[in-house]
């Protein structure tokens, strides 16, 4: 296959590529997660997997949906903002993102022989943490050939777009040092006695976090609306009050029954519209549609959830039962997830056909929502009896018979949409969809 742009001026095959390895590790992740409910079913099978226990499988687990699932298809966003997407450049980006999957992998095998630093999603440890930061610097290095290939294009001529690009290369080459310090036990313990746990503080300031993530990238991938100044506007005027607010609630060891702890957080329920109407004000591809209206239903499903769940009494009652489960599958499987593939469309243009086929896309979703109704449920019946999920009972384990059930529609979708990105892969340009259209006609 050519390196160049073959997909039109719409899509490139280092972002296909991108899509279809971020794909891979969802399905290796989703058929995991699939293990694992069913060793929740079965205990004694787990005989079978030797030293591979349950715990193992988890770290595995979530890692790989957060490192690669989640994380690659960023990478072909980074690929597509600092060219490294066409010209000269694109044929090395194969083996940036092989690099980055092999370090995956060495990550999986580590957490499995038991090696881990103990903390959630920064389990990196040995050699499994030195060759993931070299994976982090080897995209660094990469990104920053690029930009300096890029020199004298139309993308240079742009002071204020050169300069933000040059600040997001500073900002990323901190990530692998970051991320390589934050996962020694050295540096703060896994379990922190000093630590009053989450405060309406702490959530609002990841939450904002995220609010910051979504008001800036449209900017690099798609065109403003003409007419629709306002609603930009509007939403970082209200995102600064907000960081001033959040800036100045208390932190540490404060409780989340005091009113100015709920109510700040409750702030969060502006960004319910403003989400919507602020990204009513770029232009998107056509074929992002019903992805778009996916990850803003699971916006408001996520900032309304996360408040209410957050209330004195109901979180005294779901805290550390399947409930929160079944609310961080909102978060990442509903609109994370949602939000990477309506990106991932965006850029591959006509080429987003891979999630768009109704089957896939009724099957995740489907599943998703069934998912959190079940874990809801066995969420709400654990917080007044906490033996429910440990002992077996018939109303248990069917609950958990069909979230397993639930598990399989998700990764027969990721399947769906990992098949579509290979034939896609081989058959540059293909649509399938199209096709179907022209023989109907």
């Amino acid at each position: 296959m050519r390196a160049d742009n073959v997909h039109g001026s719409e899509s490139s095959l280092p972002v296909a590529e991108a899509a279809w390895h971020a794909l891979f590790w969802l399905v290796v992740a989703n058929a995991i997660g699939l293990l694992i409910a069913g060793l929740l079913l079965f205990p004694a099978a787990s005989e079978m997997l030797g030293e591979w226990t349950y715990g193992r499988w988890m770290i595995v687990h979530l890692n790989l949906e957060l490192y690669g699932w989640i994380s690659l298809p960023l990478v072909g966003f980074l690929f597509r903002a600092y060219g490294a997407d066409r010209g000269a450049m694109a044929k090395w980006s194969r083996t940036v993102l092989w690099v980055w999957s092999a370090a995956l992998g060495v990550g999986a095998l580590s957490w499995l022989a038991g090696r881990s630093s103990g903390k959630l999603f920064l389990d990196w440890s040995g050699f499994a943490r030195i060759f993931f930061v070299c994976a982090l610097l080897t995209l660094w290095l990469f990104l920053l050939a690029a930009f300096i290939a890029n020199r004298g294009t139309d993308a240079w001529k742009n002071r204020w777009a050169a300069a933000a690009k040059l600040g997001g290369l500073a900002v990323l080459l901190a990530v692998p040092f970051v991320l390589y310090l934050a996962s020694s036990p050295g540096v703060y313990p896994p379990v922190n006695p000093d630590s009053g746990g989450p405060t309406g503080a702490s959530q609002l300031e990841s939450s904002l976090i995220v609010v910051a993530i979504l008001l800036a990238l449209p900017f690099g991938i798609a065109r403003r609306n003409t007419g629709r100044t306002r609603a930009v506007v509007f939403a970082w005027i209200a995102l600064f009050a907000e960081s001033l607010l959040c800036a100045a609630l208390g932190r540490g060891d404060v409780s989340h029954r005091q009113s100015s702890q709920y109510l700040s957080l409750g702030s969060l329920l502006v960004w319910i519209p403003a989400i919507p109407v602020y990204y009513s004000a770029f232009t998107w591809h056509a074929a992002t549609h019903r992805w778009r209206r996916a990850f803003l239903g699971w916006w408001v499903a996520l900032v309304l959830t996360g408040w209410i769940l957050f209330l004195p009494g109901v979180l005294d009652h779901f805290k550390f039962t399947d409930g929160l489960v079944g609310h961080s599958i909102v978060a990442m499987a509903g609109f994370t997830s949602s939000f990477i593939v309506f990106v991932t469309v965006q850029l591959l243009g006509k080429d987003g056909w891979i999630f768009n086929r109704a089957g896939s896309f009724s099957f995740w979703h489907g599943g998703v929502v069934a998912y959190v109704v079940l874990m809801t449920i066995a969420g709400g019946i654990e917080g007044s009896a906490p033996a429910f999920t440990i002992v077996p009972s018939p109303l248990r384990n069917l609950l958990y018979a069909l979230r397993l059930l639930a598990g399989a529609f998700m990764l027969l979708a990721s399947i769906d949409w990992l098949a579509g990105a290979t034939k896609l892969l081989r058959e540059p340009g293909a649509n399938p969809m199209e096709v179907r259209l022209e023989k109907t006609a």
